[in-house]
């Protein structure tokens, strides 16, 4: 997750609470993945039941 908000695809909140919380989210810059990580799914579910 640390790698993810170095580059700048997500964001970290932290909520000064007891338990402690945090909240992540995609930034601008991740959301532009969006479409590539819906083309993998797809992927996978189209080659799923194959065998290798």
């Amino acid at each position: 997750m640390r790698e993810l908000e170095n580059d700048g695809l997500i964001h970290r909140e932290v909520h000064q609470v007891i338990p402690p919380k945090v909240e992540y989210s995609l930034t601008g810059r991740g959301k532009t993945a969006i479409p590539v990580i819906e083309q993998l799914r797809e992927w996978g579910v189209k080659y799923r039941d194959e065998e290798l």
